[in-house]
């Protein structure tokens, strides 16, 4: 089985438009990129060790018969499949795909807003819930720093599309107005 070829294909779908523009090599390969994805990898793998223990955790309180909600037992799952899209996004961008580092960027902003929102709900979720979201998304936004760190937001900076010319993704620009 084609492993790169299928995740290539699960690029184009996700990658949007901008799923053909890679990244330069020379820039990627430098020390700055290589030392921010190295953290941010462990990063990632702190939130994955987060969420692992509180699936852990849940389910030893569900054992011991405690009822938890099924919001409580959703995020958990969100976290986890939230986790595993980070590390897809992570090692797609170390491949040099921008999209794939515009996601990582965008969901390392967005989903700590999202779960401190939720935790700011009385009751939705057991205190010591809150406590994970929390630790995640502290987590996550030291992601979205290293990630947007000179060293690292100056390599993957947005494509620039010129008037007239042919988009990354291989489609034609618009005509210039």
């Amino acid at each position: 089985m084609d492993v790169e070829g299928l995740l290539l294909a699960v690029d184009r779908v996700a990658g949007g438009r901008w799923a053909a523009y890679r990244v330069d090599e020379v820039g990627r390969t430098g020390e700055p990129v290589l030392r921010g994805f190295r953290q941010v990898t462990l990063l990632l793998a702190v939130i994955l060790g987060f969420a692992v223990g509180a699936v852990a955790g849940a389910a030893l309180l569900h054992e011991q018969g405690n009822d938890l909600a099924t919001v409580v037992w959703g995020r958990l799952v969100v976290i986890l499949g939230l986790t595993v899209s980070l590390f897809y996004f992570l090692s797609r961008a170390r491949r040099g795909w921008w999209w794939a580092y515009s996601r990582l960027r965008l969901f390392s902003l967005v989903f700590p807003v999202v779960a401190v929102t939720t935790c700011a709900i009385p009751g939705l979720y057991p205190e010591w819930m809150v406590i994970e979201q929390l630790a995640v998304a502290a987590v996550l936004l030291l992601v979205a720093v290293v990630l947007t760190s000179p060293g690292v937001a100056t390599v993957y900076a947005r494509p620039q599309r010129r008037p007239g010319a042919a988009d990354p993704a291989g489609a034609a620009a618009p005509p210039p107005a």
